[in-house]
């Protein structure tokens, strides 16, 4: 599978190529130009030399000392040749006597620079004077330098001599050189330029795709892994983030996706669950409501006939109170059955909240039930039923109220206006868009097992005492405001419901 940190490495590797090739590239050439450069400087160095240790001898024309100088200068190391021509073009002096008396062919390359085009030597530009040339192929490079013999003064007013005065150039110094040892340098510093660069980068190709995988690679195989763990049905899969960069807080951002996927998962399944139930609840409990009546009548009839006989009126009594108690289990199924569309218009909240502590206000006060409210005067006005959500705080005040018993106990009520989360990358955060209301209650707790199943139908912690229908349908009340309902509870310490709706349906 072609990987995006592949990619990134050899696009990175590829751009660092070109870059250092270009770089090798100039940096060789540089290399190339200053030790020929060099060369040539040292070739005018020796031509003015072998000039001034010759020009005594010159003007005394002592051509014996001349070509003794000629031929010691000619035989040091890295000096191919050393000649002196007259302006006809034979050679008068050399290194090597067998050139001496003869003359040079003026298209040969020692020649060719003044005689091709006709120009004087004396109007050649320095870097015109040197040539590089191989005597053979496959031979070394060879370096010439022309150095013209000027006619000085001291020239033309010797008597040992007859240069009119008119006569600018006398003659011709050729020094040529080998480049043998500067082509082996410029060889080895390729060479060693090539490597550096190889070296660098296979190096630098190294760092970067350490660090793509680090960066990209591990993040992107993470959200793929997820991604499919996500479509196999795994809605409790999570990343574990390992940075804060870009990728990680995408990764951030995919489990609170799926964490609300799983959210919605359950509240589908517990809608099925709610509907499905709803209409089993409403045809059995008309089915058995009028037998039930007619027990209830009956046994209540037998009771009072058998008032002498105390053994069956306790056993009638026993009929009476299970009677009323199915007679109340089927008035709650049909209540959860007739579960309504809410009528919504813009209520005050808070107003709602002080209804529903109105009417369990007498149950509290007899188990000696502290009730404090902590409402925001500035909450927002919410898009609701006021009856349904009448309701919905009554049944909680009522289990708040079970869960603490009759040894006395407080419950809080907290209304706020809550706000979302801001997103990544805006510095403000939007306006309050939910209404979070708490119930929290000092009683006995949940047990944490119990938690997940809480608000399904017949799911109840109370016993004998409830029926398991109050929390489904303030479920489905508030799930029909387009709100959330939630639960935290620690068992000897109390239980929180939190209710948020929002403020616009």
């Amino acid at each position: 599978m072609d990987k995006i940190g592949s990619r990134l490495t050899l696009a990175a590797g590829l751009t660092v190529l070109l870059a250092i090739a270009v770089f090798a590239w100039f940096s060789i050439r540089a290399q190339s130009a200053s030790l020929l450069a060099q060369a040539q400087r040292h070739a005018q160095q020796l031509s003015e030399t072998v000039k001034l240790d010759t020009e005594y001898d010159m003007l005394l024309n002592h051509r014996e000392r001349i070509r003794e100088s000629i031929a010691r200068i000619g035989h040091q190391p890295g000096l191919q040749r050393v000649r002196v021509m007259n302006k006809s073009g034979a050679v008068i002096y050399s290194s090597d006597p067998l050139e001496v008396g003869k003359s040079v062919d003026k298209k040969a390359e020692s020649c060719n620079k003044c005689h091709a085009e006709g120009r004087p030597l004396q109007t050649l530009r320095k870097d015109e004077r040197f040539r590089i040339f191989r005597p053979s192929p496959g031979s070394p490079r060879l370096l010439g330098v022309i150095s013209p013999i000027t006619n000085a003064p001291s020239c033309w007013t010797a008597a040992c001599h007859f240069h009119p005065r008119a006569q600018v150039v006398l003659g011709v110094l050729d020094v040529t050189l080998s480049l043998e040892e500067s082509d082996r340098a410029i060889r080895s510093g390729q060479a060693a330029i090539g490597l550096l660069a190889l070296g660098t980068i296979l190096g630098i190709s190294l760092i970067i795709g350490l660090f793509v995988r680090l960066w990209v690679d591990v993040p992107v195989q993470e959200l793929l892994k997820a991604t499919r763990a996500v479509a196999g049905g795994d809605l409790d899969y999570a990343i574990v983030p390992k940075g804060s960069d870009e990728l990680w807080s995408l990764a951030r951002s995919f489990n609170d996706m799926t964490r609300r996927l799983a959210q919605t998962r359950l509240q589908l399944l517990q809608s099925e669950k709610l509907a499905s139930l709803g209409r089993l609840a409403a045809g059995v409990a008309h089915e058995i409501n009028n037998p039930l009546t007619a027990v209830l009548t009956y046994s209540s009839l037998l009771a009072k006939r058998s008032a002498a006989d105390s053994e069956a009126r306790e056993d009638l009594d026993v009929i009476v109170r299970e009677t009323v108690r199915c007679r109340e289990i089927v008035k709650s199924l049909l209540d959860f059955a007739r579960q309504s569309v809410p009528r919504k218009v813009a209520c005050d909240v808070g107003g709602i909240i002080e209804r529903a502590a109105a009417v369990v206000a007498h149950p509290l006060a007899l188990n000696r039930i502290r009730l404090v409210k902590q409402l925001d005067p500035a909450l927002p006005q919410a898009v609701v039923d006021a009856n349904q959500l009448q309701q919905v705080f009554v049944n909680l005040l009522v289990n708040a109220s079970d869960a603490i018993g009759a040894q006395g106990g407080t419950i809080t009520v907290i209304a706020s206006a809550a706000e979302p989360p801001p997103q990544e990358g805006h510095a403000m955060s939007r306006p309050p868009q939910t209404i979070e209301v708490k119930v929290q209650d000092t009683g006995c707790g949940i047990p944490q097992g119990q938690l997940p199943r809480l608000f399904e139908p017949f799911g109840t912690t109370k016993g004998q005492k409830g029926t398991g229908l109050g929390l489904a349908v303030t479920w489905g009340i508030v799930e029909n405001h387009g709100g959330t309902i939630g639960v935290e509870s620690a068992e000897g310490v109390g239980t929180t419901f939190t209710v948020r709706l929002p403020v616009k349906p």
